[in-house]
């Protein structure tokens, strides 16, 4: 049986699958909810805390995280590596203890004092994070209420536009999942990189619907395997490219760490959405349109 046939056939049954993973994402941030109290954990920049950055080449953090982990609330240690010799340049300790307890404590342990040439503080309160979380949030959910307003107006027919907001809704979904099950703290990076999320979504899903809506030009497999293939181009090279980006700054930068994971968990599963998802709606409305 060709793939033609194949797709014929079980393109409908083909949709069951991203949808399972829809629920089971909506089931697992439902259970991360009732006991988090959140849709995922934040770091101290959305939940408020201290970051020092202390600077050296000799810091062991198992025993760091054993001796500081109970006299710092909720410690995350990280490393700072040198990009082209990947010798430890720093340690980055976060915890939700206030700046100046945390400077003491460090000092204490250490064994010396901390000042601007061997080290940076930063605190943050927990009503300024608490600000910024909600601002970034209203900025996320305008923007992909804009996005939808700009589908609807480009398509004008509900099915295709629906069909391209799930897509990004999904993708957006699945991904927030993967974060939690990684066990990542969200950083304001972090829901920048959901925010970015969403263009990336919908540029392979408009090509494809763009092609599949216009009568003629060759038969409808025909247009789907066009599309696939410019699209699959578009987003592979943006995840070889987001791939090599995060391989250079995984050891020196958490921020640009953590944008470029979420952007590459999100155009896996942009993938999953676009050729399952959106290509098994719009053949379904597609053919059925050209009955009428």
């Amino acid at each position: 049986m060709s793939f033609e046939k194949f797709h014929d056939k079980y393109y409908k049954h083909l949709l069951l699958i991203p949808l399972a993973l829809v629920i089971f994402s909506f089931i697992y941030l439902g259970i991360f909810y009732f006991s988090t109290g959140d849709f995922f954990v934040k770091d101290i920049s959305l939940a408020g805390g201290t970051s020092a950055t202390i600077s050296g080449n000799n810091f062991d953090l198992d025993k760091l995280q054993s001796d500081l982990g109970n006299k710092l609330e909720e410690l995350s240690i990280k490393n700072i590596y040198d990009i082209v010799s990947m010798e430890q340049k720093a340690v980055v300790f976060e915890t939700k203890t206030d700046g100046d307890t945390t400077k003491k404590i460090l000092e204490e342990y250490l064994g010396y004092s901390l000042d601007e040439d061997n080290s940076s503080f930063e605190y943050t309160g927990s009503s300024l994070s608490s600000s910024f979380y909600k601002q970034l949030l209203i900025a996320v959910i305008f923007a992909f209420l804009l996005m939808s307003l700009v589908v609807f107006v480009q398509f004008r027919t509900f099915v295709p536009s629906g069909a391209v907001i799930f897509s990004a809704f999904a993708d957006i979904l699945m991904a927030l999942v993967v974060v939690d099950l990684m066990g990542m703290k969200l950083s304001s990076a972090g829901i920048v990189a959901f925010l970015m999320l969403i263009g990336y979504s919908v540029d392979t899903d408009i090509l494809l619907t763009t092609r599949l809506l216009k009568r003629g030009q060759g038969e409808l497999n025909t247009k789907i395997y066009e599309a696939f293939k410019t699209g699959m181009t578009m987003t592979l090279t943006s995840i070889l490219a987001i791939g090599f980006a995060l391989v250079i700054v995984y050891s020196f930068s958490a921020v640009l760490s953590q944008i470029f994971t979420i952007l590459l968990i999100g155009l896996v599963f942009d993938m999953l959405n676009t050729w399952l998802t959106n290509v098994s709606i719009l053949k379904w409305y597609v053919l059925r349109r050209d009955k009428k």
